[in-house]
């Protein structure tokens, strides 16, 4: 990434992004917790791209290298914690699952950042319990780095319905299937489906914010039946695609009083 902006504290806050708005890459001296409450984001490092509907949360350690992209209207929440308090002990980027509480919890503690009373301390040290409390829930894709891996990566990228298997596409670019096998899985620590099921599932919720509907995204993502489609998903997220999209379009509601938005970080 180039043009990387130094903000040292990493703010604490709620915003909203417009479809397809982005946050260029920064960095900050702080850690941060990201969160969607409407809408689906996607966080960029150097190691991947980690992808977030309503029921994920995103950590980035201090000094990660990071950029943020909105799919569908994003109603989006900013935890910044210091780089000595890592209630995750975490120092990678890494995706969390959110529970109602935790969720209530970051909406709360973002609504008002200028608040300084004895009441948001508590509500801190609870949200940091549930922190860890939380379970991680890989919804990363990986970016390949052995060339002969990103080749295969890219083909599955510019068409998620490709239904061909590892050893045809291992021939479309020159390399065996054992190889690629053990790449997957040296590289990404996944197998080729599990790999590819993450980047049709990301596929799916970029369409999904586009307010596509959810017969159209399960032909063009790759599964055999909507209803295939809808049990994946399900699994994945914890509740189904038309649910997804009936979040995503929602519009928090923001303060006249508050004034202008804040500056994008």
């Amino acid at each position: 990434m180039s043009n990387i902006r130094h903000t040292p504290q990493a703010p604490t806050r709620a915003q909203v992004l417009a479809a397809g708005e982005r946050i260029d890459a920064h960095r900050h001296d702080d850690h941060q917790i990201v969160y969607a409450g409407s809408g689906v984001l996607a966080v960029t490092t150097d190691a991947g791209t980690w992808f977030a509907p309503g029921t994920r949360a995103l950590w980035v350690p201090a000094g990660t290298v990071h950029a943020h992209r909105a799919y569908g209207h994003l109603d989006l929440h900013l935890v910044g914690l210091p780089a000595d308090d890592n209630p995750l002990g975490l120092d990678a980027p890494g995706v969390l699952a959110v529970s109602p509480l935790l969720r209530e919890l970051i909406l709360a503690y973002t609504r008002a950042p200028e608040d300084t009373s004895p009441e948001r301390v508590r509500l801190l040290a609870v949200l940091r319990d549930q922190l860890r409390a939380s379970p991680q829930a890989p919804t990363r894709l990986p970016t390949p780095a052995d060339p002969r891996l990103a080749a295969v990566c890219a083909l599955v990228h510019a068409a998620p319905a490709d239904q061909r298997t590892l050893a045809a596409l291992g021939a479309a670019t020159g390399t065996g299937e054992r190889t690629l096998s053990r790449l997957f899985r040296r590289e990404f620590g996944m197998t080729f489906p599990q790999w590819r099921t993450q980047s049709r599932l990301y596929h799916a919720l970029r369409l999904l914010a586009d307010d596509t509907a959810v017969t159209t995204v399960a032909h063009r993502c790759g599964w055999s039946s909507a209803s295939a489609f809808i049990d994946v998903f399900r699994k994945a997220y914890g509740y189904t695609p038309g649910r997804h999209q009936g979040r995503v379009g929602e519009r928090p509601a923001r303060d006249p009083a508050a004034g202008p938005p804040p500056t994008l970080q």
